[in-house]
Parts: C-alpha cells; structure tokens; sequence
C-alpha cells in the first residue's frame, strides 16, 4: 500500500496494491494494520452521480464531525477537500486528486475539511468510510461555486443540487 501525502499534510492519497490475473485482480481497500494512523470507522455511505454532478462541500460540525476515506468504485471523480480548520496554516487552502475505478486511489481526508467531488465519467458510484455518525443538525456546507476557493470541478455544465446551490460562502 503506498500513501502520499496532498499539499494539505494531512490530507492522504492512498494507493492499495492491486493483484491481477486472468481472472481479475483483487485487492484491500482498507486494513487498520497497514494505516495505523487513521481513525476507526463507524459508517459507510455510497452514493450514484451522473456526469458532470457536483456533490458538495458538505461538513459536520463538532462534536459530529467526520474524517473520511473516499474512493471511486466506479467511474471517475475529481475528488476536493477544502481545510475550514481556522487555526490551521493551510486554511482555506483545497487539496484535489481524481479518484477511478481504474487508479484505485483512495482519498483520506481528516476532520476539519468540507469535502466534495465531481463526476468526469458518464457514472460514478462513490464509496467513502467516516469516523463519525451523520447528524442533520450538524451538518453545514460551502457553496460549490466560491470564488474565495477557485476550485476548478473540472466539468463543463454542473449540475448542482438546489440545497448544494444554497450552501453559504467560505467567508
């Protein structure tokens, strides 16, 4: 398994080792062994987008917010994860990386971080473990579209959700 880090320190790429053959490949897509740094995970959440679908950027609050490892089982994301860390150096800052099923990287981003993606394929279906269970009344988000964050989705006709489209500004 081979970790690197993003721009963002604490924001991890995490590649697993793929085993192939003439009847496929198989690898693991998470062991606690091999990432003993990581948190412990609570729940999973998969979600289907079409192309050009920006999901994003949600956060939960504390005391229910979330670290999360997000991958691509299908398909192919650019996937964000912007820091709303206020003490942080790297505040405001966004660390990016495409996440596919054929790149089989992983994405760890740690509480702290609105997170968000694009689909670039024609379908995506994304996998993500967090470390904390979801609470409506926790959770808070930055509009997608933010000038102060210049994130390029890299896609040319967003659709965006009416609740995403409402989300407040990184100010």
């Amino acid at each position: 398994m081979k970790i690197e880090r993003k721009s963002i320190k604490e924001v991890l790429v995490i590649t697993p080792d793929v085993y192939r053959d003439e009847r496929g490949y198989f690898f693991e897509s998470y062991n606690k062994s091999k990432l003993p740094g990581l948190p412990d995970f609570v729940q999973d959440n998969q979600s289907y987008s079409v192309k050009n679908v920006i999901r994003g950027l949600h956060y939960q609050r504390p005391p229910y917010a979330q670290a999360k490892l997000v991958r691509a089982v299908k398909g192919k994301i650019l996937d964000v994860a912007v820091d709303i860390r206020k003490d942080s150096p790297s505040y405001g800052r966004y660390a990016s990386e495409i996440l596919s099923e054929d790149n089989f990287k992983q994405l760890f981003i740690p509480r702290g971080f609105a997170h968000g993606f694009s689909v670039l394929s024609d379908e995506a279906i994304v996998f993500y473990k967090a470390d904390n269970f979801y609470n409506k009344e926790s959770e808070g988000g930055i509009v997608w579209n933010d000038s102060a964050l210049g994130i390029d989705w890299v896609v040319e006709s967003p659709i965006v959700s009416e609740k995403d489209r409402a989300l407040g500004r990184f100010k």
